[in-house]
């Protein structure tokens, strides 16, 4: 077992040496090109200024060229950057497309990078090479060093260490010396990766990463006050055509109950008990309302015993299945609340519009990720757009940093899958 372990932590070294003294050699001439390419295109912009902005136009190009090397280097780090950064958009005109992209802080940063990345490139290079040649140099000194003319004016590093000039001396010493960049090896090469990735990183992922997150928080704030304005909206229709007018009809009620009073009491209590049954039902449609807005059950008991309430009361036929670690330990409440209302949106609208038969509901936990699928087989041609339910449905989601997706071919059924963030 001994040995296979150390079989395999030698395979790793090796392939990380081969991966970093790659990376390394690779980013030379990327280095070279781009900074023959870039400083160029910024000198020639520069000195086209004066007619008639020409230069302007020159440098845009420059800049979209910054661009096109700046990918190239983002690919090289892929294992830890896979999104492309968000430049400013252009639109409009020509002229201002030019100038929005003169204006982007990215492309400038890409322009940078591509201009200055030579003078670590040449750095890092010169040392893995240096550290490789001398390494395969002096291990295999015993190969070629009988094809070397030593004189009276040339001596080898053993003489000058003060050992006899012999051959066997000549060999142990270059020997010894090679060994030792073999062994630096690994660590000279992966500190040259790292200091030329580290430079890439911090110019073409770094500020990228920032705006990505702000984007990405200007999204959810976005998509949060939708779906706040989607269930006010909601919740106003459903009180106006529900509650309200059941209290409208339960005050005109009692008022007829009490001109009947003196004149027909039997009558007035037959009125009385209509407006008493209009009182219960008032009371079970404010009981529903409520618990589309904050459940007392999955406040109190969570998400599982939530959604098995919701699937006993849906009007279609439900198989429910959902991960028990979600009662012992419970995610996030924003995160509760958006399954929860993924769970009662997605039955409400397959019994509403799909006229399925029969829906699945799967709830499971992994990777730090809150998984809900909904499936029926009702006829299909679901989609998100705005004006239809599953618009606010998606809202909520984004709001809480989650993602939702559709499918749903006409007469196959629909299949609504979220994932959140714990």
């Amino acid at each position: 077992m001994t040995s296979v372990a150390g079989v395999t932590t030698n395979d790793g070294i090796l392939r990380r040496l081969a991966a970093d003294t790659g990376y390394v050699l690779a980013g030379f001439p990327i280095a070279i090109a781009s900074f023959v390419v870039l400083i160029t295109g910024f000198a020639l912009s520069i000195g086209l200024l004066p007619l008639f902005g020409v230069g302007v136009f020159v440098g845009a190009g420059t800049m979209l060229v910054a661009r096109v090397f700046a990918d190239l280097q983002r690919l090289r780090l892929q294992a830890s950057w896979r999104k492309r950064p968000l430049y400013k958009r252009s639109e409009g005109s020509i002229w201002s497309r030019t100038l929005r992209i003169l204006g982007d802080l990215q492309s400038w940063l890409d322009w940078v990078h591509g201009a200055t990345i030579l003078f670590i490139a040449v750095i890092t290079f010169s040392l893995v090479v240096t550290w490789w040649a001398a390494a395969l140099g002096g291990l295999t000194n015993f190969l070629w060093d009988w094809s070397i003319p030593y004189g009276e004016d040339s001596h080898s590093l053993a003489w000058l260490l003060g050992f006899e000039e012999t051959s066997q001396n000549r060999v142990a010493i270059n020997t010894i010396v090679g060994a030792g960049f073999l062994l630096t090896l690994p660590l000279m090469t992966r500190g040259c990766a790292l200091l030329q990735a580290s430079y890439t990183r911090a110019l073409l992922t770094g500020v990228a990463e920032v705006r990505n997150t702000i984007e990405g928080l200007r999204d959810q704030r976005a998509a949060a006050v939708s779906a706040e304005a989607t269930a006010l909206r909601k919740l106003e229709r459903d009180i106006h055509d529900g509650p309200q007018q059941r209290l409208v009809r339960l005050a005109m009620d009692i008022s007829r109950a009490r001109q009947q009073l003196d004149e027909d009491p039997e009558r007035a209590r037959s009125t009385l008990d209509e407006a008493l049954g209009q009182t219960r039902e008032t009371l079970d449609e404010l009981r529903s309302l409520s618990r589309g807005i904050a459940p007392p059950i999955l406040v109190d008991r969570g998400l599982p015993a939530a959604v098995t309430a919701v699937a006993g009361r849906a009007a279609v036929p439900v198989d429910l299945a959902v991960d028990p670690s979600l009662a012992e330990q419970r995610p996030q409440p924003e995160i509760e609340n958006a399954a929860y209302f993924v769970v009662t949106e997605a039955l409400a609208n397959a019994a509403k519009h799909s006229r399925a038969t029969r829906c699945e509901v799967t709830i499971v936990r992994a990777m730090r990720m809150l998984g809900v699928l909904v499936r029926d087989n009702g006829v299909g041609g679901a989609h998100v757009s705005k004006g239809h339910g599953l618009a606010g449905l998606a809202d909520r989601v984004r709001a809480a940093g989650g993602r939702l997706t559709v499918t749903s071919p006409p007469n196959e059924g629909t299949e609504i899958r979220v994932e959140l963030p714990e």
